[in-house]
Parts: C-alpha cells; sequence; structure tokens
C-alpha cells in the first residue's frame, strides 16, 4: 500500500504539471478525491491493514494527500491567472467614450397630479391626512352616518376582508380619524386609494385614488364650499373651466351635491368621453352632515363644516388629456414615457 501512495502521487503530480485548462484540473481532482478516486479507494482499503500498519500508512496517506491538494492549489491559482491575462489581452477598454446614460424613473401622472392637488390645497391652508387602506366598518361607514342597512355597504360594492373589516371605499374615514383626535377649526386634504367592486370602463375601476377634502369651523357654509372647489378648479385647469354643482344626496353631508367640471375632450359640446353631456363628474361634496360632527365629539350647534371627495384619475385625465382611465394602470410604458 506505501507504494501504491507513492504510484499515485508520482502520477498524478505529473499530470497536474502537465494540465493547461481549469476544466481539466478540477477532472485530475475528482480521479483522485472523488468518491471513486484512486486516493479514496486506497484509503478505504486501510481497515484491512494491521495495528502496526495502520498508524504508518496512514502517515503516508496523509503526507500525499497534503502534497496533492497544495499542488492542484497552486496550479489552480496559475491556470486562473493566465485565463485572466488572456481575457484582458483580448478586451480593450477606451476610457476616454462618453458614459451611456441611465433612463431615470419618473411619477407617473396619478402621481403628478396628486402633488399639484395638493400643493394647491396647502396654498389654500389645508394639511395632509393620511389613514389606513384596510379600515373598521365603523369608520368607513357607521361614523359616516352609513347604517348597516345602507346599500352601500352591500357586498356588491365593498371589497370585505377577514376580522370584519374593508377595504376602504372613500378616503371618508380619514376625516373621521382626524377629527375624533384634533379640535375645530379643521381644514384637511386626505389623498388615498380607495376599492370598490366596480366595473372597468374608459371612466370606471375598482382599484382608483381618490382625494377627501374637509374644513371645521364657526359660521362655513355652501358659498365657502363652491368657492374652493371653483378655485381650485381654476388653479388647475386654467381660467377656462366651468363647474357645475348639481343637488344630491349622501349619509354624510346635508344638504349635497356633486360637482362636475366641464369636459376636456369637447369643451362641453358632447363627445364619447363625456357620454354625450359635455360635463364629467368630478366626486361629490355638501355640508358635514351634523351627526358626523357629534361621533366626532364636534358640537354641531357651535360648529359647521364641508367636506368633498374627489376621482384624482378623472383629474389626471382631464389634466393631461387622457380619454381613457384605464391607460393609467396598465403600465404601458410608450404611453408613461409622455410624462
Amino acid at each position: 500500500m506505501k507504494e501504491d501512495l507513492i504510484a499515485i502521487e508520482t502520477k498524478f503530480s505529473a499530470e497536474i504539471d502537465g494540465v493547461d485548462g481549469l476544466a481539466a484540473l478540477d477532472d485530475i481532482r475528482v480521479a483522485i478525491f472523488g468518491k471513486k478516486g484512486e486516493m479514496t479507494a486506497i484509503l478505504r482499503g486501510m481497515g484491512g491493514l494491521s495495528a502496526e500498519e495502520r498508524p504508518v500508512v496512514g502517515q503516508i496517506a496523509n503526507e500525499v494527500r497534503a502534497a496533492l491538494e497544495d499542488k492542484i492549489k497552486e496550479k489552480k491559482s496559475l491556470l486562473s491567472k493566465l485565463e485572466m491575462d488572456e481575457k484582458l489581452s483580448k478586451e480593450h477598454l477606451d476610457i476616454t467614450l462618453p458614459g451611456i446614460k441611465r433612463e431615470a424613473g419618473h411619477r407617473h401622472p396619478v402621481a403628478i397630479v396628486t402633488e399639484e392637488i395638493c400643493r394647491i390645497f396647502m396654498g389654500m391652508g389645508y394639511e395632509i391626512a393620511e389613514g389606513p387602506h384596510v379600515e373598521t366598518e365603523y369608520h368607513n361607514f357607521e361614523a359616516l352616518n352609513i347604517g348597516k342597512g345602507h346599500p352601500a355597504r352591500d357586498e356588491q360594492d365593498t371589497f370585505y376582508v377577514e376580522g370584519g373589516k374593508v377595504l376602504r371605499t372613500h378616503t371618508s374615514p380619514v376625516q373621521i380619524r382626524y377629527m375624533q383626535n384634533n379640535k375645530p377649526p379643521i381644514a384637511i386634504v386626505a389623498p388615498g386609494k380607495v376599492f370598490r367592486s366596480d366595473e372597468v370602463d374608459a371612466t370606471h375601476s375598482p382599484d382608483f385614488n381618490q382625494i377627501e377634502g374637509l374644513f371645521v369651523d364657526k359660521g362655513i357654509h355652501m358659498g365657502h364650499l363652491k368657492g374652493a372647489l371653483t378655485v381650485f378648479a381654476k388653479s388647475l385647469f386654467g381660467d377656462d373651466i366651468k363647474t357645475r354643482f348639481r343637488p344630491h344626496h349622501f349619509p354624510f353631508t346635508e344638504p349635497s351635491a356633486e360637482v362636475d367640471f366641464s369636459c376636456f375632450g369637447c369643451g362641453g359640446s358632447g363627445c364619447r368621453i363625456c357620454k354625450g353631456e359635455g360635463w364629467i363628474e368630478m366626486g361629490g361634496c355638501g355640508m358635514v352632515h351634523p351627526k358626523v360632527l357629534a361621533a366626532c365629539g364636534i358640537d354641531p350647534d357651535v360648529y359647521s363644516g364641508f367636506a368633498f371627495g374627489m376621482g384624482i384619475d378623472r383629474i389626471a385625465m382631464q389634466r393631461f388629456n387622457i380619454p381613457d382611465l384605464r391607460l393609467l394602470f396598465e403600465n404601458d410604458i410608450q404611453f408613461l414615457k409622455q410624462f
């Protein structure tokens, strides 16, 4: 067995010296130390040696193993260096060439409009408020005077989740949370994503963006509401934009109205976007219902306020003359690059 070990060292030392590639070197390593390698076979046979022979042969085996492992390691380092030198000799780098500019990411049209809207209202003295996407039924419905039997709570309109909670159907719960923790005067806008079980078409989506506004103080009336939304519309779209307020009903405001902006597609003459009406509905508004104020610990006999909610996506459509809401969430790079 001693002679076998010496023969293995002699044989493979010569092979290692003559090898000219890393792949071939690895094949030699496997032939020596692999499961079926010659060195492995010798070591397995040591069990048949006598007690006197085993330590002597074991010492020689360890010396041969160490010598071959060192030789493989040294040869690998040499071949790696030669391979790198050859690679570098074939490559050419011109450091005088200008760099390739990487295209930076940019804001989505909805984000651009959200920032513009917030900036306009902040200029009017409003603060920005935020709230959770997953809401309690109390904050999303009951505190807003939407009782348990109200059709807006039907599963056809609302996404219910585990634990008796819902995906918020509007950002109005942000107003509730703010009024519960702050005293008048209050002036906030709350932008954010909302969810409703709705169809998908040119002006509707089950996942869209909304901004709510709330102003509470002494002596507030509908004139203040109309003035605020008119100033906002003209600040965002220019002096040519027209606003229209139509009587409506919302459980959380009284009196209530819906606000429309003149259609950006046709200027009011009627087209596919506005469905021939000349107007695009932007959202609802009205005077905060006394029950809502009372539920938040604000005395409705002392304070009054107005609230409004508008779809940011529709405003983005009008702001950038986008004919179809679906373009905003289809992630078409050619479309988004325009902004």
